[in-house]
């Protein structure tokens, strides 16, 4: 399915300072520019001085398709799986490209995009190190929020729920299923730690020699360390999202019926003003 946007002209960018007295920049002095590569162009009008940018406008989303909770999939889960497979046919960059968000016990919030590799009936699945921040963030408060955006076709899809790990030999297919630097590189990598300019490639080196295989090759016996795995993400709310005209925007979210259980869910749908 193909979708279009409204695009505005675009002109190459540079920066215009502005005197401003106030906490914004004054309006007098728009811009539009283009921060992205022609195949992928965005434009937005900008006011800047000396210490402010201030975003004046935004294209207009215009898709000619509808959702509403009439013709949604009753499962969250099946219409995610029709959405990506569409988002895959429209040739969406990196469409498995999605915002994780955790946070502390105390509430405190991080963010960072991840790579979605799984959709099962239970929920999504993600691969990370288990001594990263956002590891540890989930073992303190084991809930998250994913996001997907895809830009091209102004859909998002958001996502809510309780966390758990994937078991060790749910871990280790997919393990298996990686290339041989990647592997090597989840054994080389301290993630989230402080290091060193030469830290990586010194351990890169360390651990090619002990496992007798190099980045580059094609085969090799890298096991899945124990410090390395999967995370699942249990929807309890998922919502699509898709752009409209106006900020008129069609909004359809799934509320998981308390009590229902995680490999046969049911869920309300209902229709959110934009």
């Amino acid at each position: 399915m193909l979708l279009t946007r409204t695009i505005t002209s675009v002109t190459p960018r540079r920066f215009i300072p502005v005197a401003s007295s106030s906490s914004f920049c004054l309006p007098s002095s728009p811009l539009i520019y283009s921060s992205f590569s022609p195949s992928f162009m965005s434009s937005v009008s900008v006011t800047e001085s000396t210490d402010c940018l201030q975003v004046q406008g935004h294209v207009q989303y215009n898709t000619p398709d509808h959702i509403t909770p009439s013709n949604v999939h009753t499962s969250p889960l099946e219409q995610f799986h029709i959405w990506f497979n569409q988002a895959r046919e429209a040739n969406v960059r990196e469409p498995d490209a999605m915002s994780l968000s955790t946070a502390t016990a105390s509430g405190i919030p991080s963010s960072r995009m991840v790579l979605f590799k799984q959709l099962d009936k239970r929920g999504f699945v993600f691969y990370t190190n288990y001594t990263s921040r956002k590891s540890r963030e989930l073992e303190e408060n084991p809930q998250a929020a994913l996001l997907f955006f895809w830009r091209e076709m102004s859909r998002q899809v958001r996502v809510l729920g309780r966390v758990e790990k994937l078991s060790k030999e749910e871990s280790e297919e997919y393990f298996k299923s990686r290339p041989v630097g990647t592997r090597l590189g989840a054994w080389a990598s301290h993630q989230s730690n402080v290091i060193g300019e030469d830290y990586l490639a010194n351990r890169l080196a360390e651990v090619q020699e002990r496992f007798g295989v190099q980045a580059s090759d094609r085969e090799g016996d890298v096991p899945l360390p124990d410090f390395w795995g999967g995370w699942r993400v249990i929807p309890s709310e998922v919502e699509f999202w898709l752009g409209k005209p106006s900020r008129l925007h069609d909004r359809v979210r799934y509320l998981r019926v308390e009590s229902s259980p995680d490999d046969q869910p049911r869920w309300t749908i209902d229709r959110l003003s934009p």
